[in-house]
């Protein structure tokens, strides 16, 4: 297995988050952070020496993704729906990435009058 560096991963990711409409990247807690209208929709960050993607999936898909092993219930903000990607458990598959960032954006992006759901 081919083990990518993080900043390469970090590429990748910035690729992929900033692709969306009105994304942007920050800094929280000293991670790279990717927002939308000041919503947190994905981050990279090292927890306990693993580095991750966190993602928000919502609570009810949460269960679903932690039966898999290359998730965890991310730290502090699991109890809101968020997940862990472990970059190194497994080959990354960037178009399950794409699907999973793309996913977490609908779930924070604010919605608008003409964007809200009937």
């Amino acid at each position: 297995m081919r083990v990518l560096s993080e900043k390469s991963i970090l590429n990748k990711l910035r690729k992929v988050c900033l692709g969306l409409p009105k994304a942007a990247e920050t800094v929280t807690f000293g991670h790279p952070a990717f927002q939308v209208q000041g919503k947190t929709f994905a981050v990279l960050e090292e927890h306990k020496g693993e580095l991750g993607i966190c993602l928000k999936v919502g609570t009810l898909l949460q269960g679903v993704f932690l039966d898999d092993p290359r998730f965890f219930r991310t730290p502090y903000i699991g109890k809101h729906g968020w997940v862990t990607l472990r970059v190194h458990a497994a080959p990354l598959n960037w178009r399950e990435i794409r699907g999973l960032v793309k996913g977490s954006y609908d779930l924070v992006v604010p919605k608008t009058p003409q964007t809200k759901k009937r």
